[in-house]
């Protein structure tokens, strides 16, 4: 007997994944087919509590963690049952009444229910809501009061009609729910320590390097194909692109034009669609020089958007002529400022700003509306306002600290971005509600209360002719008032490994593991 386990131990030291005769040889096999998939990303997640952030690389870590009572389709922004099986809306359309889904578990084995959601939307309302919530007014506008019903039904009472709400509820930012007893244990805030009910559970975060997440074994739904995911943070493009070709990683966002043909020449996939996205670059419309219209728009007319995204983003994106991508309802083809720089000089002389000296901002990593990342763009435009005698500085910073940087109201101009959350007009043109300035997703801090009435009027109009004819007006309104320069919409860019199966990216940006398996 002694003999025997000594050779057992023996066999264990030199083959660990082999223990033939010790009863390990099922662990070994499970272990050797272990997935493990690395995705890489230009930058880290500004947190993992859906509550407290607004940024694109934290929503695609988040959405494999959480889920919402509703959500997206698989390629579109369709609204399906999720955590809630089935809603009822009221004639009048103020009150929503979901029916939740029995059996669920967060991922530290407490039950989801009623409480559960009202404890988390509860804490993005007034009087509870704080600055630091940057998604709380725009998902949760309007709502008056959310109760438990009972154990598995919630109600949503609003104030008013609110066309878009539904769909704000599958969004990955704010609407997401997450465990109460987490939120007590952690003060409140998730951002480092996520427990939701989606198909990964969180294992670790080594910010600037990785975000590790774990198959959840006990997924109410479709169990995930993959046993670990990384999230791997690489600041630039061309790194990624090379991992990728090596084999380093599996997946990845962010391609530069200029490595998409070397990724087909060694066989990899690379996912090219029409982006759900806009680029542009942002006036402080609050002061001194841009609170004047008329400067904003002579520098509209020193820019030659059309050499500038062809130049950047080499037939990847293209030309920008309002907010809203043209694929959305409401979408209006609007005059755009035409490349007139002698026009901009003039006006900037007559104005008395023929030598206007304004500083820049921007972020140093790729963007999904941006490929080529801040910098490069604010080059470009520093370039254009030279030959129309302005002088602008350009401030660089990493992607978290250029957010507390612009909701701190620095830099004349920023630039900046947007990936739609849930496919509706209202979620671009909201950025320019002067509401939104407290949660910094204004980031131009323009106010206009004609602009404010109509946004108010979008949401309460049911989808069709006159809801468009709203919006409509909106975007002819902010073309003459130009608070921002829209500069491009980028198609969204993904590249995987051949051994890759089922991956994709949402057109809301997101990327879902769920489903994704590898050879």
């Amino acid at each position: 007997m002694k003999k025997r386990i000594l050779a057992c131990v023996l066999a264990g030291v030199l083959a660990a994944t082999a223990l033939v005769g010790c009863g390990g040889s099922g662990q070994a096999a499970k272990t050797a087919a272990a997935k493990t998939f690395i995705f890489a990303q230009g930058a880290d997640p500004r947190g993992l509590d859906p509550a407290f952030v607004d940024d694109g690389e934290s929503a695609k870590v988040m959405c494999n963690i959480y889920e919402g009572l509703v959500k997206y389709g698989d390629d579109n922004t369709s609204v399906e049952p999720c955590l809630a099986e089935k809603w009822d809306i009221s004639a009048d359309g103020k009150e929503y009444t979901f029916h939740l889904r029995k059996g669920v578990k967060f991922h530290d084995g407490t039950d989801f229910n009623a409480d559960a959601v009202v404890k988390s939307v509860s804490r993005q309302l007034p009087p509870n809501a704080t600055d630091d919530m940057p998604y709380a007014s725009f998902t949760f506008n309007g709502v008056k009061k959310v109760e438990a019903v009972d154990a598995n039904t919630v109600k949503f009472t609003l104030e008013s009609a609110n066309t878009p709400f539904l769909a704000n509820l599958a969004m990955t930012l704010a609407a997401p729910i997450v465990s109460p007893t987490a939120l007590e244990k952690n003060k409140g805030n998730l951002n480092e320590a996520p427990v939701g009910t989606g198909p990964f559970k969180f294992v670790s975060w080594e910010k600037g390097s990785k975000v590790t997440l774990e198959k959840n074994n006990d997924y109410w739904g479709e169990k995930a194909k993959l046993d670990k995911v990384v999230i791997k943070i690489d600041k630039e493009n061309s790194v990624r692109a090379s991992e990728l070709m090596t084999g380093a990683i599996d997946a990845m966002d962010g391609l530069d034009p200029s490595d998409v043909d070397k990724l087909k020449e060694k066989g990899m996939n690379i996912f090219s669609k029409p982006g759900m996205n806009i680029n542009y670059m942002a006036f402080d419309c609050d002061r001194a020089p841009f609170n004047d219209p008329k400067v904003r728009e002579a520098v509209s007319y020193a820019i030659n958007r059309n050499e500038l995204v062809q130049y950047l983003y080499q037939g990847y994106a293209d030309p920008a002529k309002t907010m809203l991508p043209n694929f959305i309802a409401g979408y209006k083809d609007v005059a755009a400022y035409e490349y007139n720089p002698e026009k901009a000089k003039q006006m900037l002389k007559d104005l008395g700003k023929e030598n206007l000296k304004i500083k820049m901002i921007t972020y140093s990593n790729p963007r999904p509306y941006n490929s080529v990342g801040g910098q490069k763009l604010a080059e470009a435009v520093q370039n254009y306002l030279s030959k129309v005698g302005i002088t602008a500085t350009i401030d660089v910073y990493q992607w978290t600290e250029y957010k507390d940087k612009t909701k701190q109201g620095e830099g004349d101009i920023k630039f900046y971005g947007w990936n739609g959350d849930n496919g509706d007009a209202d979620n671009f043109l909201s950025l320019v509600d002067s509401k939104e300035i407290a949660s910094s997703l204004n980031v131009a801090r323009y106010t206009n209360p004609e602009v404010d009435k109509l946004l108010a009027q979008g949401k309460a109009t049911p989808n069709g002719d006159a809801r468009n004819a709203i919006y409509g007006q909106l975007q002819d309104i902010l073309a003459k008032e130009a608070p921002w320069v829209n500069i491009s919409y980028a198609k969204s860019m993904a590249a995987s490994s051949a051994k890759v199966k089922n991956f994709s990216v949402h057109p809301t940006g997101s990327v879902f593991f769920q489903k994704v398996d590898k050879e």
